[in-house]
Formats: structure tokens, sequence, C-alpha cells
């Protein structure tokens, strides 16, 4: 006569027919999904009461819940025994890696029983309790559409007295939610398209498909005497097995749900992405879905978007300082925006493509006219501001896994980008694109992974990181090269053909004194000529550039990051040289003076950082904590 249900973190109940729905139990952090007793009178469910997610009953009518489970691991109640004396749950109290087990508990209380299944993760009984249908492993990502890896579900069935199987027909698909009726075990499949419903006769091991294939995955489903209830689309909808016909339960909710009310929230621990302003006063942040800036002395804390309907992403701070660019869904569809730093005026945005897609890592040029970005189909693209339509530089072959993307950076001038770009043999190249001429050139051979290129501030010299020992680990989750350590170093481009190596062999000559000879472009004795404030214009000879890379004299190491400081200064994220892992452990900060040809370490303990435009300061993150530090004296 009832429907258990989760809704806004609290579990409910309805009548069958729909209507006004009653609050059965709040105040949990909620794991899995509410089952009925068979007599009706008591409800399973899992919750964290006390910082560990447990087993509870509570009586249908309401009161309060009783804890059934005890273990430190999570116990995630998945339904009864036929004669409702203990509750089924799944555990991995005993598992040393993912799969968990089935176990039974007395609802008057006792330890756990262990079913003979050596991994199981949902389960429903025969009415007799003899057997069990059972989905014998675990999914990392249930809702990945069209799934057809390793770790597809099936439906197995267990005899549970001599452990016998037998297995649910399927060809690879993604089943799920058993449910036994009868001689009937009702499931969830994805087999003809969006999951739907289905029935395999216990008797004629024949499958048929109950509902049609369409609209969104049919996401759970529970059986009842003469119907099983699912969710689909944000809806509850009765499925009657006689008369095989479907039909929507309108329910009614109200309550306080003091979580949809304004109220504080600690968005610290949610940071996704930090840059640091031009001279290094401010920090901005993406948390929570909104883009905040943060003094680091003085003055306050400011939410530039304040869109709880919206994400905005990737901010990033122009070298002007008074704007600040970011990808927002404000529209429907992610584009970027920018903001003045202030947050006093209305943001304004640029459609990016006609085509929906994820974009990530604005960049601006230097003279705060041009962003470059990418998106989610391995394409490398450039805005100008005052001519706003976008302009593709670029195309990456294929998505590695655990690829830091394009990195891409502009050039001091503002005329050139730089980025690398996986090539198919995997490993990464050094490009260069001219903005005027609008071509893209590989400056690197493609026999080492090269990446993180970033321009000297004098224009002279393109620096990178290369290793020659990352191949076997490119691709990852590859068994060859899942632990094996990688280095790398740092090299040097010497861009035009007449420049002098920054490194050129030190002679050791005696300095001389005395004045030179006073020729036409000398000036007069006496006389000193002022220095022209120019910006440089970056000059890049293509020809025989292979010829003019260097090795930095900075030790090998394990260098995840790279950027520029103020000319003829490089600062490098060290990580520990070990085995590839899935986080980088905490690092160092190294700082490269071409001057004193010195490389060494300024900070520890550091998982990120970001350079400001003038080089003077560095955001850096140590665990959850941000810091804004000079790069003279951290």
């Amino acid at each position: 006569t009832q429907i258990a249900f989760e809704y806004g973190g609290d579990i409910w109940t309805v009548n069958r027919s729909g209507g006004q729905a009653h609050r059965l139990v709040t105040g949990f952090d909620l794991e899995g999904a509410p089952y009925f007793s068979p007599d009706g009178s008591k409800v399973a469910f899992s919750g964290n009461y006390n910082g560990n997610v447990d087993v509870y009953v509570v009586s249908a009518s309401g009161g309060e819940p009783k804890r059934l489970t005890f273990h430190p691991r999570d116990d995630v109640a998945v339904g009864w025994t036929p004669d409702g004396k203990n509750v089924l749950f799944r555990s991995g109290r005993a598992s040393y890696s993912d799969p968990d087990q089935l176990y039974t508990v007395p609802v008057n209380g006792g330890f756990p029983k262990q079913l003979p299944l050596d991994m199981a993760e949902e389960g429903s009984y025969s009415p007799d309790g003899s057997r069990l249908a059972y989905v014998p492993t675990s999914q990392w990502e249930p809702q990945w559409q069209g799934y057809r890896g390793g770790q597809t579900t099936p439906v197995w069935i267990a005899d549970l007295a001599t452990s016998a199987i037998t297995k649910i027909p399927r060809n690879n698909s993604n089943d799920r939610n058993p449910m036994w009726l009868g001689r009937t075990v009702y499931f969830l499949s994805d087999r003809n398209g969006p999951a739907t419903l289905f029935a395999y006769d216990t008797a004629s091991g024949a499958v048929r498909e109950l509902l049609p294939s369409r609209g969104l995955d049919i996401l759970s489903a529970s059986a009842g005497p003469g119907a099983i209830v699912y969710t689909q689309l944000g809806s509850l909808h009765v499925y009657d097995i006689d008369a095989h016909a479907s039909r929507e339960v309108d329910i009614s909710v109200a309550a306080d749900m003091p979580q949809v009310r304004p109220h504080w929230i600690n968005v610290a621990p949610q940071v996704q992405n930090a840059n640091i302003s031009p001279t290094g006063v401010r920090a901005v942040f993406e948390a929570h879905g909104d883009i905040l800036t943060v003094p680091s002395e003085h003055g306050d804390i400011r939410d530039l978007t304040r869109t709880s309907y919206a994400a905005e992403r990737d901010p990033s701070w122009s070298p002007n300082g008074r704007w600040i660019a970011y990808f927002s869904d404000a529209s429907g569809e992610y584009e970027l925006y920018i903001k003045d730093q202030r947050g006093l005026r209305p943001a304004r945005g640029f459609k990016l493509s006609n085509a929906p897609s994820f974009f990530y890592t604005p960049v601006w040029s230097p003279d705060s006219k041009k962003i470059a970005y990418a998106d989610k189909h391995l394409n490398l693209w450039y805005l100008d501001i005052d001519h706003p339509m976008p302009i593709k530089v670029d195309s990456a072959p294929y998505e590695s896994f655990g690829s830091t993307g394009f990195n891409a950076q502009w050039s001091p001038d503002s005329r050139w980008l730089t980025y690398n770009k996986q090539l198919p043999n995997f490993l990464n190249a050094i490009f260069v694109y001219s903005i005027e001429d609008r071509r893209p050139v590989q400056i690197t051979d493609g026999m080492s992974d090269s990446r993180n290129p970033a321009f000297d501030r004098d224009g002279k010299y393109l620096y990178f990181l290369a290793s020659t020992n990352s191949g076997l680990t490119t691709n990852g989750l590859d068994m060859q090269g899942d632990e094996r350590p990688t280095s790398s170093n740092v090299y040097a481009a010497v861009l035009g053909d007449e420049t002098s190596s920054p490194v050129k062999p030190q002679t050791g000559d005696e300095p001389e004194t005395g004045d030179e000879p006073v020729s036409a472009a000398s000036p007069p004795p006496g006389v000193t000529k002022p220095a022209e404030k120019t910006k440089p214009q970056i000059k890049i000879d293509v020809n025989g550039i292979l010829q003019r890379i260097i090795a930095l004299p900075v030790p090998e190491g394990n260098y995840i990051s790279l950027a520029t400081g103020e000319a003829g200064e490089v600062y490098l994220l060290e990580a520990p040289l070990t085995s590839v892992k899935p986080e980088p452990p905490p690092a160092r900060v190294v700082k490269f003076d071409m001057a004193s040809r010195q490389a060494a370490p300024i900070d520890s303990g550091v998982s990120s950082f970001a350079l400001s435009a003038n080089g003077k300061k560095m955001l850096v993150q140590k665990g959850e904590h941000w810091f804004i530090e000079s790069t003279d004296s951290p």
C-alpha cells in the first residue's frame, strides 16, 4: 500500500496511488535505498548517525531508528530475507580490493552472517529463500552511458546450498537491480539502449523486455506485491505486472527543506581551480561553482558571480588587472565570460561554438586582448576580445589518460602561442603558432615527451620540460607502465638564429678597464644614452631551431610544471621521483636563475602553484590551504 523513497537526503513514504508524502527519517547522510520488510511493518536503510555508514531499521509508521551493524567499513542495506527476520546488506569488511560481499543481520540484534558468495553487490531472494538473484561485480561509474568495458554487471542466480550458478543471458550489457517475484526475476538492463525493465523466467530461461527502451535510463527499481516501482527522470513510476502497464506516481512534498534556504557553506575544500592577480595582491578561486577573489592582506573576499543556478569554471586574471575570464553555463551551454575585477558590472559573454562542448584553461595574452583556451574535442583556440570570432589553432589526435592538455602560453608581445601537443606516438612535442600567419610549427623532434613550454620575459628563449623515460607511462592504466618512475630535464630553445646561447661556456677572462673609442653610434663622454622602454618583438627563426635547443644546468627531476618570472628566471614544480600515482605527491618549487646558473628550492610541501604576471608573487597550494608568497623570500 505504500512506497518508500529517498528525496532531499531524507526518507519519505507515500501511498501507492500517490498524494502527500510523509517524512519517515531525517538527519542522515544516506547511503542506499529504503526497503520495506516483507510484512510492510518496517523499513531498512543505510545511514550515517555517528560518522560511519551502517544498517538501520525503523517502524514504517515512524519512530527512532535501530542500528543493526557496527563495523567501521560501510554497510549498505539491499533487501530482506523472505521471512522478514534478517536484513540483507553489502559490505567490504572482509575484502582486500573493490568487490563487496553480501551479509544478513538479525532485526532483533546479533552478529552478521556472510552469504557463500565471494563477490556480491545487490541481491534478491527467491520466495523460499533457497536461491539468490544477485549482481556479482561492482562498477565505478554506473551512469556511464553505453559502457561495455570490463566492469559491466551481470545478474546471476546462486543456489545457496550448493553454490551452483545460473547466468541470466546477456551480451555484455549492464544488468542490475534484480527483483524476485514468484518464478520471475525482474531486472534493469541497457542491452537494447537506455536501461529499462526486463524479466527472466526461471523455468523456461526466457528473457523479455517489459518496457520500451526510450528516453533516459531507469536508475533504480524495487518490487512489491503485483507491481514494480522505479525511478526515471526524477519521477516515480509503478509498473503493474498483471496489466503490463506503467503510470507515474503524482507526489507532493511539503516540508521546510533547510538545504534550499540561503545558508553559509564552507567552500574551502571545494576549490578546483585557482589563479593569481598580476601583482599578487589577490587570488581568484573557483569554488562551489562560483568565482571568488581573496586578498593577500587588505580587503574582503568577493563572490563575483553569485549564481546558484550556474557553474562557473577556470578563472584567469588579465595581465592589466582589470578583468577575470571564466567559463559558465548560465545561458544553458558553456560560454566564455569576462567580468571586471570588482564585480560591479555585468559580465560580458562570448559564444564559443555552435555545438555544445566543455572548455578549459583560459589564458590571457600579455596585452589583455586575447584569450587562448581548449575544448573537449581536443582543439586549441584563441579569441580576440575586440573581434570575438574563435580562431582554431590546432587539434590533438586523441586524448590520453592523465593528459595535462595543451599547456598553452603567450609570447611577451602577444604575437605567438606556444603549446605542447600529443603526437601519434603518444609523446608530446612543443609547437609555436604565429597569430599573423595562423600556422602551427613543431619545434621538437617528438622523440621525447616535451611539455609545459613558456617564453622568457625578454622573448629570446622558450623553456620547456622534456622526458626520455616516460614513454611506457603515457597511456595510463597500462600494466607495463603503471609503476614506472619518470623524470625530466629543463631545456631552452634559442628562438633567433643570431641570439647567443644563455649558457655558453664561461671563459674566465680578465675584466677589461678603460674607455672605448668614441664612435658615431656612441654618446659623447659624460652623456648617458637614455634607455628605451620598448616591449620585445619576438622573432622565431624556425629553420635550424632543433640545433638551438640546449639543456639547462638544472638537475634531473620529476618536474610536473614550469613557469617563467622575470627575464632569465624559471620556476619549476618538482615532485618526488616515485612511481606514477593518480594524484601527484607534495612537491617543491625550484627557482633557476640564468645569470648565476643555479637552481635552488624556495618552497616545499606544494601540490600546485601559479606565478603572478610580474613574476614577483606566487600562489601555492599546501594541502587544503593556499598562500600568496614572494618569489624572493617565500
